[in-house]
């Protein structure tokens, strides 16, 4: 069952009207026609309206550092755990944190510069799998 915070969003995200744009090559965003809303929009679920759908309809959203850190929060046990179990003998749990904290601040930038990639090359994949509309000069 949902929370009450989680009813709430719900409610105003139905309050709310979305407009669906797509991003072509260019970078401009372009109106989605009624008849192709995304697919999250037929269950309640709303896209941001920056995200871009590929070819294969996965839908990618632009790089946020909330989703990052986020990540960052699921990781850093399993890389403490990891580090602590592969310790030598005279390590401390002090010294594995220690561990663990320099390789997320190598971790976080990372995931961010990666998600950014992964939302560059979808936009541009997402910008040359468009048909060509009879305003297209590269027609």
């Amino acid at each position: 069952m949902a929370t009450k915070r989680q009813r709430r969003r719900r409610d105003k995200e139905r309050r709310h009207e979305y407009e669906y744009v797509y991003v072509d090559s260019e970078g401009r965003e372009v109106e989605v026609e009624e008849g192709e809303l995304p697919t999250g929009a037929s269950n309640g679920k709303t896209p941001s309206p920056k995200a871009v759908k590929t070819g294969s309809g996965r839908t990618v959203e632009p790089p946020t550092w909330r989703r990052t850190l986020r990540r960052a929060a699921i990781f850093a046990p399993l890389i403490f755990l990891v580090l602590y179990l592969m310790r030598s003998k005279d390590a401390t749990t002090a010294q594995v944190a220690f561990n663990t904290l320099v390789l997320m601040a190598f971790f976080v930038p990372f995931s961010y510069f990666m998600d950014s990639l992964m939302y560059r090359m979808a936009v541009k994949r997402g910008g040359k799998a468009r048909q060509p509309t009879k305003a297209d000069p590269r027609k």
